[in-house]
């Protein structure tokens, strides 16, 4: 514990569990400590606490000076051979992101990190210089990959997808993600955001197999929408809020009649819930609404 804690910043906050972020405002002996959490992509369970009213909401919505937007591009696996022949005419530092570090028995049709190097280090790509990054690497090596990368060694890297968050190389204007349909649209926003971190125009390519229309769509969702906290909204309407008396981050609710969708109606019950509780603290005069909270298990969670 921390006797003057008054003061929390969780940075990435799509990384943390609700529980994890419970137990940093936990450590203040005595106080409730001011808790401010960062996030390009916000997870529903977020976006619902600011519509409940336990979270103040700020964003920037506006990109840094000189930034132009990332093209995004859905890309069907018969103009896979089309897209590696454009990225190399670009002649440009290209980020290769696989969803595994190994080939998996059960998952053959899914591109894993050290097969894909071997690959393309051989055919597609056997006049650039390849590299490989993945979570399994010693810190050195990981460095070291890293640091060839950004001093223009290694032409095209490939990766899991460790290099997510803190790694910024300007230079970098491509980024392949093998398997799109298998991230969630806040980790693929994530990653495209490995690239476009300068002022020269930079590309994401979504690499997918899938024939699901409903994936392909939210995909294509991709292609328009560039803005971390509109694509958390859509994520939301997607994935449901989660459990915001719980620990679940997303997922659907049983609602008999509402939808976390209707906003407005939302909004609207927040301040009758609001007024109620002002005048009647107690439910003194609505003893059915208090006898069914009774049948509710509320976890002690804090609104995180």
């Amino acid at each position: 514990t921390l006797d003057r804690l008054a003061f929390i910043v969780i940075d990435e906050q799509h990384r943390f569990g609700v529980e994890q972020r419970g137990r940093l405002l936990q450590k203040g002996e005595g106080l409730r400590p001011h808790i401010l959490t960062m996030t390009a992509t916000p997870i529903p369970r977020t976006v619902a606490l600011t519509m409940y009213g336990d979270l103040d909401l700020s964003y920037l919505d506006e990109m840094p000076k000189g930034r132009v937007i990332v093209k995004t591009w859905v890309v069907a696996p018969e103009k896979r051979e089309a897209a590696y022949e454009w990225i190399k005419a670009q002649n440009a530092q290209t980020f290769i992101i696989c969803p595994f570090i190994e080939e998996s028995e059960s998952q053959t049709t899914v591109k894993a990190a050290t097969k894909e190097y071997e690959h393309l280090s051989k055919t597609v790509f056997k006049n650039q210089k390849v590299g490989l990054l993945h979570g399994k690497m010693k810190a050195k090596e990981k460095e070291a990959a890293i640091d060839a990368f950004r001093n223009g060694k290694v032409d095209i890297l490939v990766a899991t997808p460790v290099v997510e968050v803190g790694i910024d190389i300007p230079a970098a204007t491509v980024i392949i993600i093998e398997g799109s349909e298998r991230f969630g649209l806040a980790q693929l926003h994530q990653l495209r955001g490995r690239v476009g971190r300068s002022n020269l125009q930079s590309y994401c390519l979504l690499f997918t197999d899938t024939e699901n229309g409903a994936s392909v769509k939210r995909l294509k969702s991709l292609e328009r929408i560039h803005v971390g906290a509109q694509l958390a909204e859509l994520d939301l309407e997607l994935r449901g809020p989660g459990d915001v008396t719980g620990t679940k981050q997303h997922g659907v609710p049983k609602l008999k009649i509402a939808a976390f969708s209707d906003k407005l109606l939302i909004e609207k019950t927040r301040r009758e819930a609001r007024e109620l509780l002002n005048h009647n603290p107690s439910l003194t005069d609505a003893s059915g609404l208090k006898e069914m909270l009774k049948t509710y298990t509320i976890q002690v969670v804090e609104p995180n």
